[in-house]
């Protein structure tokens, strides 16, 4: 009697869990493997109509869950994580630069500030999606927390470029504020979304390089992870200096293997200077 309890017991919780999983939106690491299956719908629909956004989801995914393993991190939500940050740019794909493929960027005809709205609606494209998919709350976290409050750069110096040429011309004047181009956030509320944010620049930035060697490579972390300290994006996780060390010092391995250059590490974090 007490093995059969036993066996009722197990078969009982297994058939509660999902339903446990989906009230409470829980993610479970058997939840997990099943959202890191590429043949998920929104993984399905990524890969046909924004490539580029996958390959560079795929990537950062590898990054990040090394990164969490060198931290002692939850490696498999950092990759489920990555793999789903950027689905909000399936509502418009050919607005991000990694799908345009060589065609012209929709972004020279729009005023800057229209291509500011665009670019950071992906995050709220993406939660909106991550509902309509059920995803876990735990997966979405990584899609509003991925970009924290960044200023989107290109298109805050493009407004003020702009606004300079008017008040020459006797135009409009006043100031662009830095507050009207960053991501609404919030900033990343733990290690493993922090992973993301530094993983998601990293890659971005690294693909960008007209050759990625490893000096480029480690350049590139070093200076991410240095500007999003400055610009306090790490305040409200537990991550301390040590930790960002472990971390640059596993994404330089992880894409100096990808991009098959010669492993260099990198200065210690608590030295951070400008490069």
């Amino acid at each position: 009697m007490t093995v059969i309890a036993a066996l009722a017991a197990t078969f009982l919780a297994l058939g509660l869990l999902p339903l446990i999983e989906r009230a409470f939106h829980l993610a479970t690491a058997m939840t997990l493997l099943e959202l890191s299956d590429t043949n998920h719908p929104l993984l399905r629909r990524m890969a046909i109509e924004a490539p580029g956004t996958f390959n560079h989801s795929l990537i950062v995914g590898i990054m990040a869950e090394a990164a969490a393993r060198s931290l002692g991190a939850n490696a498999l939500l950092c990759r489920v994580g990555a793999y789903y940050h950027d689905i909000g740019k399936l509502v418009k794909p050919d607005y991000f630069i990694e799908n345009m493929a060589g065609r012209p960027n929709r972004h020279d005809k729009l005023a800057p500030t229209m291509s500011h709205l665009i670019i950071i609606g992906h995050v709220k494209d993406g939660i909106e999606l991550a509902h309509e998919f059920r995803l876990p709350a735990q997966v979405c976290n990584f899609i509003a927390e991925h970009h924290g409050t960044t200023l989107v750069e290109p298109f805050f110096h493009a407004a003020r470029d702009q606004q300079a040429k008017q008040a020459l011309t006797g135009g409009i004047h006043g100031q662009v504020a830095e507050t009207d181009f960053r991501y609404p956030g919030p900033k990343p509320q733990s290690r493993e979304t922090a992973i993301v944010m530094i993983c998601d620049a990293v890659e971005s930035t690294v693909r960008s390089l007209p050759e990625a060697t490893a000096g480029r490579i480690e350049s590139a972390t070093h200076q991410i992870l240095y500007k999003r300290l400055l610009d306090q994006q790490f305040e409200l996780c537990d991550l301390t200096l040590v930790d960002l060390s472990k971390i640059e010092e596993s994404i330089v391995r992880t894409l100096a293997g990808v991009y098959h250059g010669r492993l260099t590490y990198p200065k210690p974090l608590a030295v951070l200077r400008p490069a």
